[in-house]
């Protein structure tokens, strides 16, 4: 009999931690290969991570709801054949939930050497660890070693979490963390929503007691999902991160309307998928994208990264309302067949929870369709690391001015407006209005007898 080590996998390059949601079986239980062991999320989709062999479930290392590094060993399994794997302790009795120390301490050893291996290096500061995410996020926000070393940490052991730190971002730019006289960092209450404050009123300051949550008529409280948080999150630290200025344009769409309309059932027929707008959209994004190549890039410290290659997210929305942004890797290499696959099944992934991890890392530029909902535009917030993100209004029939050889006139015409937030720190307001002109002239000059 021998102990299989089942560890927490890694999901995209990116991804350096996951959260566990849910276990299906628990110490006792049989489980064969391939079999769903637990359920986990990260901070982009929910994934489930399968047994690696047939045998008796020994130890869950973690608990609901733990914030578990990739690498690290997260439970044990008795195999009655092979060899144990790695430096898998023999069965423990009795079977425990939680991991013991000396686990804890082998999977920072796992993680360091998974992470030195991809060019992240975790930090370890006495008995503290702290996670290359963590490592980055705080050199990124100009956080000093002495200053992460006075966050409080939710996570196990006392760790500092993703999340802790962007509280601690979040709070520090608002006030939220005060010093106290021994050093140490101590989180203010946080309130939700409390009555307007009188002119008269003085201040609250730290000696104050926290104020008291009220509310006042009626009111339902409504706990955010973890998506919602995540999203939340990531919001707050794109506007934290990136001054966002916004360009605006309008672009003349009937003869791209007129081309869907009359191919739109030969398409589906001969292809076996519809042909929707946004595919038609990502072509004239990536063609300007190879004039432009500064809005495919990002940024690092003093860095301009100029990406090479040009992957462009789709802000998709979930039945729950929730966002998720999968990826078109290599778009640029794509016709307009492929494009429209590949979006009606990234599209389908996501509506229906099958997301795998990559299928949403690796994005260099973000199309939005706010028209999708009627919105006419938007200003849409930065995917980061990202640059720009081009959001696309509702498509609509409006009489407008058409130039022509034998004078002026008067036409309906499909009209839609395009908008696109852009990172100052990179894309001056030239620059992102020169491109954002570019895509609505690709849009206008769409030829109408295109063959797909």
């Amino acid at each position: 009999m021998s102990v299989v080590d089942l560890v927490m996998p890694k999901m995209g390059e990116s991804i350096m931690e996951a959260t566990i949601l849910k276990w299906h079986k628990q110490p006792g239980d049989a489980v064969k290969q391939d079999e769903t062991l637990l359920e986990i999320a990260t901070d982009k989709v929910d994934s489930e991570v399968p047994s690696t062999s047939d045998g008796i479930i020994d130890q869950l290392l973690f608990n609901v709801n733990d914030v578990v590094p990739v690498g690290a060993v997260i439970a044990r399994i008795r195999t009655t054949t092979g060899e144990a794997v790695g430096t898998a302790q023999p069965p423990a009795s009795p079977v425990q939930y939680q991991a013991p120390e000396q686990a804890a301490n082998r999977d920072e050893k796992t993680v360091a050497a998974s992470a030195a291996s991809n060019g992240h290096s975790p930090s370890f500061n006495g008995n503290r660890f702290y996670s290359p995410l963590v490592l980055n996020i705080a050199s990124s926000e100009g956080i000093s070693m002495s200053e992460l070393e006075s966050i409080p940490g939710t996570g196990n052991e006392g760790r500092v979490t993703k999340k802790d730190i962007l509280a601690y971002v979040a709070g520090r730019n608002t006030g939220g963390y005060q010093v106290q006289d021994s050093g140490k960092l101590q989180k203010t209450t946080e309130i939700r929503h409390q009555e307007p404050v009188s002119r008269s009123q003085q201040p609250a300051t730290a000696s104050q007691a926290p104020a008291t949550i009220s509310y006042s008529g009626k009111a339902e409280i409504i706990e955010m999902d973890r998506t919602r948080r995540l999203i939340a999150e990531h919001m707050v630290r794109s506007k934290h991160t990136s001054p966002h200025v916004t360009s605006f344009s309008e672009a003349d769409v009937t003869n791209l309307v007129q081309w869907r309309d009359k191919v739109k059932a030969a398409f589906e027929k001969r292809e076996g998928t519809k042909i929707t707008f946004t595919p038609l959209f990502i072509e004239a994004i990536v063609r300007c994208i190879k004039k432009y190549p500064l809005l495919n890039s990002s940024l690092d410290g003093d860095k301009i990264i100029v990406k090479k290659d040009i992957n462009i997210g789709m802000a998709t929305a979930l039945p729950s309302g929730n966002l998720i942004v999968p990826v078109i890797k290599n778009a640029d290499q794509l016709n307009l067949v492929g494009l429209a696959k590949q979006v009606n099944s990234l599209a389908d992934y996501a509506r229906n929870n099958k997301l795998k991890p990559d299928d949403t890392q690796g994005g260099t530029f973000t199309l939005t369709n706010v028209g999708s909902f009627g919105s006419l535009m938007g200003t849409p917030i930065i995917n980061q690391p990202q640059v720009a993100i081009l959001a696309v209004g509702a498509i609509k029939k409006r009489p407008v001015v058409v130039e022509s050889p034998h004078g002026d006139s008067i036409a309906i015409r499909h009209m839609m407006y395009l908008s696109m937030s852009y990172d100052h720190r990179i894309i001056d307001g030239a620059l992102g209005a020169t491109f954002l002109t570019a895509v609505a002239n690709e849009l206008e000059n769409f030829n109408p007898e295109k063959e797909f």
